[in-house]
């Protein structure tokens, strides 16, 4: 999935999805500062997606996964999917993006995904 897949900004419902996610980490005054910190972060930065399910601790999903073979369908026909949002940690959390992640690894696992990450206060 190279680099023309990927839009260049967050959607404005990924934050939302972020702080919910989030919340379930942190109290939800922590996921929301979190949320608003990743929005107000300008720069996006690439990881390979190996790297990223790796820092997270999480099981890759499997390609057949209702939402990961969506994102594989969008990814493979140039449909522009939407960077992913992290906060960084032991271990990584990825506060929205997981399954577009698993995408990205099963399309190329060094696969670069562009993200936005805030460190975790």
């Amino acid at each position: 999935m190279s680099s023309e897949h990927w839009k260049d900004e967050p959607e404005d419902h990924d934050y939302p999805a972020a702080k919910s996610y989030l919340s379930l980490m942190v109290s939800p005054g922590e996921a929301s500062a979190l949320s608003k910190a990743l929005k107000k972060r300008r720069e996006i930065v690439r990881f390979a997606a190996k790297d990223i399910i790796r820092a997270a601790g999480l099981t890759l999903l499997p390609a057949d996964d209702s939402e990961v073979a969506a994102d594989i369908e969008k990814g493979t026909s140039g449909t522009r999917l939407s960077p992913v949002l992290l906060v960084r940690g032991v271990p990584l959390w990825i506060a929205d993006g997981y399954h577009r992640v698993c995408a990205s690894y099963h399309i190329d696992p060094k696969a670069e995904v562009p993200c936005r990450i805030v460190d975790r206060p």
